[in-house]
């Protein structure tokens, strides 16, 4: 039987045990440095808080270490990773293969979505470096995750289900550091792919002018969860460590409770990675929590309608559609939708604008709009709402407002039976026994009633009780206080029990990692047995930004690789070296030509267009596309100077 994991996003602490009440099986979380969200730094002693919290449930916490490490970085980062090895995290993400050599024994190995993992020779690779798991990228298919499985069945695989994607594969994206001197490889990116662009031919004639080209839809794969499973998936995880505490709360929860009827329907086949039982004051709504409109992206191949080239912004559900504006400040809707005062509503202008507003005031479908100035700095969006026109809302106050209160609840059913010993009583929680020596005293009169409701107080902990047994002939006293005290006893040795018991299967089940993390000499022989990296076209993909990284790869058998990018490329404000003239800085398997339909490989229209197409920003710069169709892939350059 397998054991399937929601992997959930933690901001901070709060979201972290928000995502747990609400059904995650692990979580994961950015440390104060080096983790791939700069924004999203969290201190040693919430992590460790959030472990004590987690392990209780049979959860697990990762930490993300998942930047590439410069040089003066690495005694920080070394010991970093030997703080997070003390509070007992479960695991920690890495990119930079420079941490093999300096990360505690102890501490298991992932390897980040950073390191480029879509094929099977790569998660080979990774495995025999001494990675126990490998996040796959989001570009991969379910097909591509199937031959991945088979041919490396040993490792665990974890895979993005939801949230925002990234246009370029995950590590080889160069264009924020080139252009803003911020890189994503060090979780600062400037977000270069939510820019409006124009689509220029080599003649300089308009293809598309001033959209949001490589803008994406969020990732949604609600509905093939069972195939991912099926394909070989062990973790399903939610983007978004840059969410707040009601993404955390919906999006968990719908995960928690489709993977739950994928186990119920399946009992033989999967099971749940941790324990609890969650119960919500909310039905989660997939909908309701930001996204630019959801796509399925390449998980059953190459489909249209993956960019949202009118907006980067949340878009939400739709609600129906404008039936009749009745005067400046007031419309009315066709469709079942309720409203409430403050909703945040939207929609696309005829310039394939988004428009957004809040709603003053709701009487039936009739809504109304705040007065508002109606000057040319501040027209009210009435002027450009048109009868027919589709409605969008991207906040729901009705359900942020279930949302910002307590909204579930997470336990873990335990059976007790007591009875009697020679001296005394017992108390059994599960297996786990506990007995207490007090005098045997029959009672006047029936103390069932009594006994079942002074042992089933379980609040402050993370059980309840599911039921309690007594002997047919249990017919004894038992002072309240003695109940209360001989429960603290049995549940307390249960709970220590139960933490053992998790971190015995974990050490069991474990692929602990190769010596080459204690001695660099190390590597020299493994590689000598094993299959060299992924070979890179451009030396500077493989991010080696530190003399550890690069005496790794060496040894591997990667001579005279390029600096990282970051290395020697400067901020986009000071004139950039020639060496990066024409750089590739995004591969995208995203691609123009197939998604306005000109991929005639696809059976699309032959394009009127001469080649070489250039993206232009609003600035001016230009940056070169090139579609690889052998590889189905479109890359970007830096622009030419």
């Amino acid at each position: 039987m397998r054991a399937l994991e929601l992997l959930a996003p933690a901001k901070n602490l709060e979201c972290g045990i928000a995502a747990i009440d609400h059904g995650a099986d692990a979580v994961y979380i950015g440390a104060q440095r080096f983790g791939a969200r700069a924004s999203a730094g969290n201190s040693v002693e919430d992590i460790a808080q959030l472990c004590r919290y987690a392990h209780q449930f049979g959860v697990k916490v990762y930490v993300t270490v998942n930047t590439i490490i410069y040089e003066d970085e690495l005694a920080d980062t070394a010991a970093l990773l030997q703080q997070l090895a003390d509070i007992h995290v479960d695991a920690v993400l890495v990119q930079d293969m420079a941490l093999l050599t300096v990360c505690p024994s102890s501490l298991v190995l992932h390897a980040s979505t950073q390191t480029d993992n879509r094929d099977a020779e790569k998660v080979a690779w990774l495995k025999q470096q001494g990675f126990q798991r490998v996040v796959l990228a989001r570009e991969t298919s379910i097909k591509e995750i199937r031959s991945i499985h088979e041919a490396v069945p040993d490792v665990e695989l974890e895979a993005f289900v939801h949230g925002a994607l990234c246009v370029s594969y995950s590590g080889l994206c160069y264009a924020s550091q080139h252009c803003f001197g911020r890189s994503a490889n060090r979780g600062e990116c400037a977000q270069f792919c939510r820019m409006k662009f124009d689509l220029l031919d080599a003649d300089g004639k308009m293809v598309e002018q001033q959209r949001y080209l490589l803008s994406l839809k969020d990732l949604n794969l609600s509905n093939q969860l069972e195939e991912l499973a099926d394909a070989g998936v062990t973790s399903f995880k939610i983007e978004g460590r840059l969410k707040g505490l009601s993404y955390a709360k919906n999006v968990t929860a719908a995960y928690s409770t489709l993977l739950n009827q994928l186990v119920t329907r399946y009992p033989d086949r999967y099971q749940r990675a941790s324990r609890g039982i969650c119960r919500y004051t909310f039905k989660p709504d997939l909908r309701k929590t930001f996204n630019r409109g959801y796509t399925t992206y390449f998980a059953g191949g190459r489909q249209p309608d993956i960019a949202s080239f009118d907006t980067p912004k949340a878009i939400g559900e739709f609600v129906g559609t404008v039936k009749e504006i009745r005067d400046r400040l007031s419309f009315t809707v066709a469709g079942t939708a309720s409203f409430v005062n403050g909703d945040g509503l939207c929609f696309i202008n005829e310039q394939q604008e988004l428009v957004g507003f809040r709603v003053n005031r709701v009487v039936g479908n009739r809504l109304f709009l705040p007065p508002q100035k109606n000057t040319p700095e501040q027209k009210s969006p009435l002027s450009s709402l048109r009868p027919g026109i589709r409605l969008y809302r991207n906040n729901d106050q009705a359900f942020e407002l279930l949302l910002s209160h307590p909204s579930a609840e997470r336990k873990i059913p335990v059976r007790m039976m007591l009875k009697t010993t020679a001296n005394g009583f017992s108390l059994m929680v599960e297996d786990v026994e506990v007995s207490m020596s007090l005098e045997h005293q029959r009672a006047e009169k029936p103390q069932r009633d009594n006994i079942i409701r002074q042992l089933s107080k379980l609040g402050g902990t993370p059980y309840e009780c599911s039921e309690v047994l007594l002997p047919d002939d249990f017919d004894y006293f038992i002072p309240s206080s003695q109940l209360a005290e001989l429960r603290r006893l049995a549940i307390a040795k249960f709970s220590e029990t139960a933490q053992q018991r998790i971190a015995s299967g974990v050490a069991s089940q474990s692929v602990q990692p190769s010596d080459v993390q204690k001695n660099l000499s190390l590597v020299s022989s493994l590689s000598s047995r094993h299959s060299s990296p992924t070979s890179y076209a451009r030396t500077y993909f493989y991010n080696i930004a530190n003399s550890r990284a690069r005496a790794f790869y060496e040894q591997q058998g990667l001579k005279n690789a390029e600096a990282a990018f970051e290395l020697h490329t400067s901020p986009r404000i000071a004139k950039q070296k020639s060496s990066n003239t024409c750089a590739l800085i995004m591969q995208c398997r995203h691609c123009l030509r197939y998604s306005l339909g000109f991929c005639v490989k696809n059976g699309g229209r032959k394009p009127q267009w001469c080649e070489p197409l250039q993206l232009r920003l609003a600035d001016g710069r230009c940056f070169p596309v090139e579609f690889d169709c052998r590889h189905c892939q479109m890359n970007i350059y830096a622009e030419s100077h």
